[in-house]
């Protein structure tokens, strides 16, 4: 069975990058069973179809607009959240639903999928996490990893780890494609 974790966000827009980074965390910081890969889906929203149509269960990573205290974690099932949207409307959420949705109009199975949602404190245009999101991030990066477990994921911390704060870094200061790079600007 293939597993595919799936952050979409723009990090461009404060929290809403949260699950880019923790993509990208993860990547930085475990190793995951062979059949277990990583995708940093951006704001693709309906550019995925495909990667819902190959693969067997997908876990997607965003923020998730709802009525409850920031840094709130949701586990919940994509099919609950059809017409609604992820966020406030990004094209990346309703992308990503319009990809379910399609698939079922083409009459193909629909991939097992889910969204880890975290309600977000801000979502303004500034790169980096607001301090209550900052202050939780541990929190989600560990409900992400107990949802793994519970799908019998193997999961391996890799000896020199990467902090949060260095994640952002190269997403602010790109000096390869490699989000997990550790290389300082120039």
């Amino acid at each position: 069975m293939s597993i595919v974790i799936l952050g979409v966000g723009n990090v461009l827009e404060e929290d809403d990058g949260i699950a880019i980074y923790a993509a990208a965390y993860l990547r930085a910081n475990y190793t995951l069973s062979h059949h277990v890969s990583i995708i940093d889906g951006g704001v693709e929203g309906i550019n995925l179809l495909n990667l819902f149509l190959e693969n067997d269960h997908i876990i997607i990573l965003d923020t998730i607009n709802l009525d409850d205290t920031p840094g709130s974690i949701y586990n919940i099932p994509s099919y609950e959240l059809s017409g609604y949207g992820l966020n406030s409307g990004g094209a990346h959420e309703v992308g990503v639903m319009q990809c379910l949705d399609m698939i079922e109009l083409m009459g193909k199975p629909l991939p097992k999928s889910n969204v880890l949602g975290i309600v977000p404190a801000t979502i303004s245009f500034r790169m980096g996490l607001s301090p209550e999101l900052t202050r939780l991030f541990d929190s989600y990066i560990g409900a992400i990893i107990n949802y793994l477990k519970s799908c019998e994921v193997e999961i391996i911390s890799k000896e020199t780890a990467s902090t949060l704060q260095e994640i952002i870094d190269t997403f602010k200061y790109p000096t390869s494609l490699d989000p997990s790079s550790k290389t300082p600007p120039i």
